[in-house]
C-alpha cells in the first residue's frame, strides 16, 4: 500500500473545477515532484495534501487513514513555502523553534532539536540573526529547517526555489536533494521548472488541465514520452506522422523509415529531438535519409540550428559548426532510428506548453 493516496479526486473553487477524478500515488521515501505549466493543477494537489482546502469529492488517505477531514494542525505535515513565509521579528533560533513550541516541546530537546537542524542546513552560527539579515538562500535553509524540525510525517515544497537566482537555484536543490536521501524522509515537490524537478526526483508527475499525463522516473519520461504533450514538454521539436503497411513504417512522402522502439498499431505520430538529427550535402547516404532545402540558419554558440523543409515536414536541427549550410541549400537529413519515439495519435495536444 502506498504511503499517501489521492483517490477520485475532483476539486476546484467555486464552479471552476480543476482537478476532475484525479488519482496519485506516493510511496514511502519516494521524492515525487508534480511539474507543469501555471494552471495545470499541481498547486491545488499540494494544498488539498497539505489541508489547506477540501475536495469536492474523493479521499485522501495516508498510512492507511482517512486524512481528507483532518484539519491542518493535525497532519504533521511540514510545508516550505515559495516566499519562505518566516516570522520577520523572529530570531533564526526562534522561527525554527516556532513548530516545537507549538507542540509543547520541551526546551533541552528544542534546543538540541534546533540547533541539529541547523548544522544540517549548514547554519551553525547564525540562530541569533533575523531574516532580515540573511540572504535569499539562508533563509531558504531556516524555511527548510523550521518545516524538518518538527519531524514531519511527509514533507512538502510549494516551488521553494523560484525566487533565488539560477546559480543558487542549483547550489539549493543539490541541498534539498542530500537532506532528503539523508533522513529518508517523503516529499512532494511542486515546480514548473523542468530541469530542477528532473534534478532531484525519484518519479515525477507531469500535469496537464488537472490530470497527469505521465507519471514515471525523470530518465523514462525523457526517453520515453507517451503523449505529444509530454513529448514536446521534453525537448522533442520534430514530429511526423508514419502508418503502417506490408509490417514496414511508411512516411508521407511514401519512404520506409526504420524505428528500433517499435510498438503496436497501424497509424503514429513520430517524433525526433533536433539533436537526434543528422544533417549532410544532398548526395549523402545517411540511415533514413530524408531531402530537404535549409529555410533558417541560426547561430547558436558551440552549435547552429538549422531549420529544413522536407516532403514530410519542418525539421529543426542541432549540429556542430563543422560544416555551414546557407539559406536555400539541398541538404540530407538522417533520423537516427533509435531515436525516434512513437506516440498514438489520439493523444495530440490541443495546445503546446510554453
Amino acid at each position: 500500500m502506498a504511503l499517501l493516496e489521492l483517490k477520485n479526486i475532483t476539486a476546484g473553487y467555486d464552479k471552476n473545477v480543476i482537478l476532475r477524478d484525479f488519482n496519485l500515488n506516493v510511496e514511502k521515501g519516494e521524492f515525487v515532484s508534480l511539474l507543469g505549466s501555471s494552471g495545470c493543477g499541481k498547486t491545488t494537489t499540494l494544498r488539498l495534501i497539505a489541508g489547506f482546502s477540501q475536495p469536492m469529492a474523493g479521499s485522501i488517505v495516508f498510512d492507511g487513514q482517512d486524512i481528507t477531514n483532518v484539519p491542518l494542525h493535525k497532519r504533521n505535515f511540514g510545508f516550505v513555502f515559495q516566499s519562505y513565509a518566516l516570522f520577520p521579528h523572529m530570531t533564526v533560533y526562534d522561527n525554527v523553534a516556532f513548530g516545537l513550541k507549538m507542540r509543547k516541546v520541551s526546551k533541552e530537546e528544542t534546543r538540541k532539536r534546533v540547533m541539529d537542524m541547523l548544522a544540517l542546513v549548514d547554519l551553525n552560527g547564525f540562530e541569533k540573526r533575523y531574516p532580515r539579515e540573511m540572504s535569499g538562500g539562508q533563509r531558504q535553509r531556516v524555511a527548510l529547517a523550521r518545516a524538518m524540525v518538527i519531524r514531519p510525517d511527509l514533507m512538502l515544497f510549494d516551488e521553494p526555489l523560484s525566487n533565488l537566482d539560477a546559480k543558487l537555484r542549483v547550489k539549493m536543490r543539490v541541498e534539498i536533494r542530500r537532506i532528503q536521501q539523508e533522513l529518508g524522509f517523503t516529499a512532494i515537490y511542486v515546480t514548473h521548472d523542468q530541469e530542477e524537478c528532473f534534478a532531484i526526483s525519484d518519479q515525477v508527475a507531469i500535469m496537464n488541465k488537472g490530470v497527469i499525463e505521465q507519471m514515471d522516473t525523470p530518465a523514462n519520461i525523457f526517453n520515453g514520452p507517451k503523449t505529444d504533450f509530454i513529448a514536446h514538454f521534453v525537448g522533442f521539436e520534430n514530429f511526423f506522422n508514419l502508418t503502417r503497411k506490408n509490417g514496414a513504417l511508411i512516411a508521407e512522402n511514401g519512404a520506409a523509415l526504420r524505428v528500433d522502439a517499435d510498438r503496436a498499431g497501424s497509424a503514429f505520430r513520430a517524433c525526433i529531438r533536433p539533436e537526434d538529427v543528422r544533417i549532410a550535402p544532398a548526395d549523402a547516404a545517411l540511415e533514413n535519409a530524408v531531402s530537404g532545402e535549409v529555410l533558417v540558419t541560426t547561430f547558436l554558440g558551440r552549435n547552429v540550428q538549422y531549420n529544413v523543409r522536407t516532403p514530410i515536414g519542418e525539421f529543426a536541427v542541432k549540429t556542430e559548426q563543422n560544416n555551414v549550410y546557407s539559406i536555400g541549400s539541398r541538404v540530407t537529413l538522417g533520423l537516427s532510428a533509435n531515436k525516434i519515439i512513437l506516440i498514438d495519435p489520439t493523444t495530440l495536444q490541443e495546445e503546446k506548453l510554453p
